[in-house]
């Protein structure tokens, strides 16, 4: 029975060697879940994880010539995982050290690094301060005393298709400004630091 599987997979990889990709897209099917459990429990990230794993297959996919000269492909595989999976540990300690290195040179304490948070509302205040009058009372309406469109419609005389446009506007402005402006608060080491 082993045999047979053996000499399933012999064939399989040299439909892949050839270009065949439905066969490579059986193979990735055959072998993504437990590679994905192997990778996962060195990363501990799923994101991570992810990405090793579509980047072991598109490595194999680029030189899918050599997989008739590997002779058991089950353990190629796990450690060509494991070696991704290693060098992305690496590479995230690194980033960390980085980061750190760099918050203690820009801070002279903890207490004196901003908080995204604050900011971040802060910025939300401030846009919608510089919206049109109309679009900020419909906004303010909807989000801050949580009133339902019909009910901000009759509030303030207009169709629930206007309070509909005004909210899709005002939503699009406060993005756009937050998007503007975030980065002069908080530079991008420091975001990555903290969201990432």
């Amino acid at each position: 029975m082993e045999q047979d599987n053996l000499k399933d997979e012999r064939e399989l990889l040299r439909r892949v060697s050839a270009g065949d990709e439905t066969a490579f897209t059986v193979l990735f099917n055959t072998y993504y879940p437990l590679l994905s459990t192997h990778v996962f429990r060195i990363t501990r990230s799923l994101p991570e994880t992810e990405e090793i794993i579509q980047d072991v297959f598109f490595k194999i996919w680029m030189s899918r010539e050599t997989l008739l000269i590997v002779e058991q492909f089950k353990p190629y595989l796990w450690v060509m995982a494991k070696n991704r999976a290693l060098n992305a540990l690496k590479k995230m300690a690194r980033e960390r050290d980085n980061q750190a290195t760099w918050l203690r040179s820009e801070f002279q304490s903890e207490a004196d690094i901003p908080d995204p948070q604050l900011i971040y509302h802060s910025l939300i205040d401030e846009a919608i301060g510089k919206l049109p009058p109309q679009q900020q009372k419909v906004f303010l309406l909807s989000r801050r005393e949580r009133l339902k469109q019909a009910e901000i419609a009759a509030q303030m005389g207009i169709t629930v298709s206007t309070v509909k446009k005004y909210i899709q506007l005002a939503t699009e402005a406060i993005s756009e400004y937050i998007k503007e402006r975030y980065h002069i608060y908080l530079p991008p080491v420091l975001l990555a630091a903290i969201f990432f």
